[in-house]
Formats: structure tokens, C-alpha cells, sequence
């Protein structure tokens, strides 16, 4: 994996993975703040590069009343924000082409997300502003196929693209983990995370909210590090039963530090 194309990795220590950390959108303009200096503290502590996570907008929802976010303009500023209070890198999903352009300046990694992996314009348009790319895994795609999602990337001339695993379809309402998508996925060279919140998800339920496993979190996060995965994804919030988007299959905030104690142990012994 090249580090140069990836500023906040600069640091990154062989014992040690990066960790996408936050709330799964962008709530309100005060408790992102919360989430973000507790996760810095934690992250600080166990040298551990930190990119804070919020969707400034929510548009993959089943129902027409899931809350999709607190306004472009306000959401991005808080994400802005954080980036300057913190000092931290910051990133967020884009879902259209036109918002690209947008997004861009506000954070410093653009997620395209696993539903829209393989929409040639939309990779274009974020490879084109030349922020880091984080291309998340369809969940009907196979890891080895997810080369071309990146040579769409690099082939606009930027080489800062990520690749992230996030479980596969298995029948209608759940998900498995196939750990050798990312051995397959470290083959285009690039950093591969794997994302231990989503691929615990329950699509698809009649009630029309997702559901899902939070309580196999660190089972998921172990086999990921001890794998070789080089960075997680998760989402935490404070109080997952309030949170306004996949809250079913969030982290706990007070369960981040534990959780990363033993991975961080089980990265040494590696």
C-alpha cells in the first residue's frame, strides 16, 4: 500500500490500522462536536490516524419520512469545522455528480457509497477534485471486480483512492463477510477498510427500517485486523436507539475505547 498519495497515513505506525469514526449523518450542529473530541482523545491516545465520519445528507432511505439531514450548507460547516477545531481529516458520501464539486470544499475524502460503486460518472466527477476517493464494495460485487471502480479513479489522473468492505447480500435481509474480499481488494494496491457497523445491517425489513447486529461489532473487527485489513469504519453515536439513520447497527460511543484496546493488541501481536 503507497502512503504518499494518502496525507493522513503519513504517520501510520506497522502495529498500528487508521480507523473512519462518527456519527452515520449529520444531526444536529453541536453533538458531532461531541462525537468527534471524544474519539480524537481515544485515537490520540492509542496512536491511532483518525478521519471523522458524518453524512452531510441522507439519500439512500426506504421510507419518505427518514430524516436525510439538517441542510447541506449547516451539515457540511460542521464538518468543516471539526476538521479545523480538531485538526483531523474529515469525510462524507456523495451521491450525485453535482455534488462533488460541492462536498469538496468542505471535507477531504469523498465516499461513494456501495449502492453506487460502479456509477462511472459519479467516480469521475469525485476523482476530478482531486480529494482522496474511499469507494465503498457493492453488496453484489465480489472484491476482485472492485479493480475497475478503482481504475475509473486513477485513470482521472488521482491516485488517492480507497476501497472499503462492507458484507455481501446474502438473501433478502442480511449480510455475510467474505474476508477474502479484502485480501482481493489490497491487490489494486490501495488502502482497504473494512467497515464492521454496516456489514452487520439487516436491509430490507418490512417495517421499513434497517435492522441489525451490533452485538458482533468486535467479532467482526477482530477477524478484519487479524486479516490485515489496514483501517475500520464504524459508526458510533452516543445513544444508538436515538440516533435518526442506522441506529440498529451503530457502536456504542463508550464502547469505542474498549473495542480498539483489543485490537490494537491483536495488530502487535501480528
Amino acid at each position: 500500500m503507497e502512503h504518499s498519495h494518502f496525507p493522513f497515513l503519513k504517520n501510520l505506525k506497522e502495529n498500528r490500522f487508521f480507523l473512519l469514526a462518527g456519527p452515520c449523518v449529520i444531526e444536529d450542529e453541536e453533538s458531532p462536536y461531541k462525537i468527534a473530541e471524544h474519539l480524537v482523545k481515544i485515537c490520540e491516545s492509542y496512536n491511532i490516524p483518525l478521519v471523522f465520519k458524518g453524512s452531510y445528507r441522507k439519500a439512500n432511505r426506504s421510507r419518505l419520512d427518514s430524516f436525510m439531514g439538517i441542510g447541506d450548507e449547516k451539515a457540511l460547516n460542521v464538518l468543516a469545522g471539526i476538521k479545523k477545531e480538531f485538526n483531523i481529516p474529515v469525510v462524507t458520501d456523495i451521491h450525485a455528480v453535482e455534488e462533488a464539486s460541492l462536498a469538496a470544499q468542505y471535507v477531504d475524502i469523498l465516499q461513494i457509497p456501495a449502492f453506487l460503486c460502479r456509477q462511472t460518472d459519479l467516480l469521475v466527477a469525485a476523482a476530478k477534485t482531486g480529494k482522496t476517493v474511499n469507494i465503498k464494495k457493492g453488496q453484489f460485487l465480489s472484491g476482485a471486480s472492485m479493480k475497475f471502480a478503482v481504475e475509473k479513479v486513477q485513470q482521472m489522473g488521482n491516485n488517492s483512492v480507497m476501497l472499503t468492505e462492507r458484507g455481501n447480500f446474502f438473501g433478502y435481509q442480511d449480510l455475510v463477510v467474505d474476508y477474502r474480499n479484502i485480501y482481493d481488494m489490497q491487490q489494486c494496491n490501495v488502502p482497504v477498510i473494512m467497515d464492521v457497523t454496516h456489514s452487520l445491517q439487516q436491509p430490507n425489513q418490512t417495517s421499513g427500517v434497517t435492522g441489525g447486529k451490533p452485538e458482533l461489532i468486535e467479532l467482526i473487527s477482530k477477524a478484519a485486523i487479524a486479516v490485515g485489513a489496514d483501517g475500520l469504519f464504524m459508526e458510533t453515536h452516543p445513544n444508538p436507539s436515538e440516533a435518526k439513520s442506522d441506529g440498529a447497527n451503530m457502536l456504542r460511543l463508550e464502547l469505542v475505547e474498549p473495542l480498539l484496546e483489543k485490537l490494537v493488541r491483536i495488530k502487535e501481536v501480528l
